[in-house]
């Protein structure tokens, strides 16, 4: 590919659904697109505009290519996915025309934290540098229309479990040599030693599965979570998500509906303990009564998100906890309050969980959800287990 610009070209589909859906089929064609590229590229996007074609293939190309060999795969796919052959770029593209957005001053009241938005516009058309001040605001404290904006931000990530090694062998340029098929290779060429023929075991990427507190001291952050385990289910089908707070209840189905909105309505429906209390540890008996010790959690990587208080024992959470260490990969806690400056585990619950959780993370803000989606896509691989680490 030549790298050649596309001509320009308006555009007629969400800009940000176009680009969630080219980052998808870009990974699927072998191009590392971690969510950091993806938000880059929605942030150039915001500057550049997305009116004509061209501003949104170099936008695309300068974020997402991490490399000199990633370009020809990116120009194919592009031209692919917007239309038009390989060959040649294409000259139009599905995408409405959006306004171009520009840099406006920032209210200090806006970096206090408090949320107080009266005075904004209704339909208010974010900026990239307004954007990048929400991330860091507690979901806690933000106005409506400012959580609505954090939440799409959100439905946008791209978070995806690690990969580990199957039995199964796979051809392979490099690698042992896989006897079978060359032995027949000889066979076909009168019995001469043409070409060794070689293996690889395949990878495969770990179960997602999610375990998302509902109670009424999690109320101002189960909705962010819900957001991005959705995040998850889309990208990969094999998720499997669980509300916790009195009861357990899977709403795994209801999260798989394409649109964000509509999936969360349906799960609200579903959960019948919204903001009531807290029995981790019963609940995380039953999951793993029912649903873990079956296999949905044995080798999956489970990610719990919860404040830790716990209405029921302690001792209960523990023994669980180390019944679900025995069988998950990895076991990552989502504590909102981990974001706070000088914070440190004092519940009863959080103090029990500890020694079984390999990570303890933020979960109160825009920036905790990409560290996540980035930490759920890092490496994680056999062998990094570090419990109780805070």
């Amino acid at each position: 590919m030549s790298g050649r610009a596309p001509s320009p070209v308006a555009v007629d589909v969400a800009v940000d659904t176009q680009v969630l859906g080219f980052a998808r089929r870009l990974a699927a064609a072998g191009v590392d697109v971690p969510p950091t590229r993806v938000h880059a590229m929605l942030e150039a996007l915001d500057v550049l505009g997305a009116a004509e074609l061209r501003p949104v293939y170099w936008a695309g190309r300068t974020t997402l290519c991490g490399s000199l060999e990633d370009v020809e795969t990116y120009d194919r796919v592009f031209a692919a996915y917007f239309g038009g052959g390989p060959a040649r770029p294409p000259n139009r593209v599905a995408v409405p025309p959006v306004q171009r957005l520009v840099a406006v001053p920032v209210d200090p009241a806006d970096v206090s934290g408090d949320g107080d938005d009266r005075d904004a516009p209704e339909q208010r058309i974010a900026t990239a540098s307004r954007i990048e001040v929400l991330r860091h605001r507690d979901v806690a404290t933000l106005s409506a229309a400012d959580r609505a904006e954090v939440h799409r931000y959100v439905s946008a990530l791209l978070p995806a479990a690690p990969d580990r090694t199957t039995r199964r062998r796979k051809p392979s340029p490099s690698g042992p040599v896989d006897a079978r098929r060359t032995v027949r290779s000889m066979l076909r060429h009168g019995g001469e030693p043409v070409e060794l023929r070689r293996h690889s075991h395949g990878r495969r990427q770990r179960r997602l599965v999610f375990l998302i507190d509902v109670s009424g001291s999690m109320a101002a952050y189960a909705e962010t979570l819900l957001r991005f385990a959705h995040a998850a289910c889309r990208v990969r089908p094999g998720t499997e998500v669980f509300t916790v707070g009195t009861r357990l209840t899977r709403v795994t189905r209801e999260l798989r509906r394409r649109d964000p909105a509509a999936a969360l309505a349906a799960a609200s429906a579903t959960i019948d303990d919204w903001s009531g209390g807290t029995r981790l540890g019963d609940e995380l008996k039953e999951f793993l009564d029912r649903w873990g010790q079956r296999g949905t959690a044995r080798g999956a990587v489970v990610v719990i998100g919860s404040d830790g208080w716990e209405r029921g024992g302690p001792e209960q959470l523990a023994t669980q906890m180390a019944r679900l260490s025995r069988l998950a990969r990895r076991i990552v806690w989502v504590n909102p309050h981990r974001g706070y400056i000088g914070y440190s585990p004092s519940t009863g619950g959080m103090r029990a969980a500890l020694p079984y959780v390999d990570r303890l993370v933020a979960g109160h803000s825009l920036a905790a959800m990409q560290e996540l989606a980035g930490l759920l896509d890092s490496s994680g691989r056999e062998g990094d287990r570090a419990r109780g680490h805070a």
